[in-house]
């Protein structure tokens, strides 16, 4: 009686054939993701940015740090207290960045009138892979330029 099946050297052909796809397809797949969450941290960064615009051009001034980007959302019970807020907000809620955390408000801020930003996938605050509106423009950039 005859036996069929794979021999042992069938078996390790295929998954060496296996391992050499995941092995040049993995790192592309794994780069793309981390530019498309850079370029969405971007992209958060400058909605927050046009919503605090409109914050400014309605209450007259930009929420504090203190008060931060809750502001956008609900009308602020830390001094300076705004009049005229509208009833819904600015925005319907606070988006988290692509690495779980809050975006940061620094009014006034360093860089500029006011600085929002995310520690970005390290976490760490002021080390290089941080992304705020002084910066994000170099993450929507680099993503355009490569398609």
């Amino acid at each position: 009686m005859k036996q069929s099946g794979f021999s042992l050297l069938e078996v390790m052909v295929v998954i060496v054939i296996i391992a050499l796809f995941t092995a040049m397809i993995a790192p592309n797949i794994i780069g793309e993701q981390e530019d498309a969450q850079l370029k969405k941290a971007a992209i958060d960064i400058r909605t927050l940015e046009s919503a605090l615009q409109r914050y400014k051009l309605k209450i007259g001034s930009y929420p504090t740090t203190e008060q931060g980007l809750d502001a956008l959302v609900s009308a602020p019970t830390i001094d300076p207290i705004p009049r005229n807020y509208p009833e819904d907000g600015f925005i319907g809620s606070l988006m988290m960045d692509p690495w779980g955390n809050p975006y940061q408000l620094l009014s006034p801020g360093e860089m500029g009138r006011i600085d929002i930003y995310t520690n970005g996938p390290d976490g760490e605050a002021g080390t290089e892979d941080d992304i705020g509106n002084w910066n994000a423009d170099k993450y929507l950039s680099k993503n355009n330029q490569e398609n």
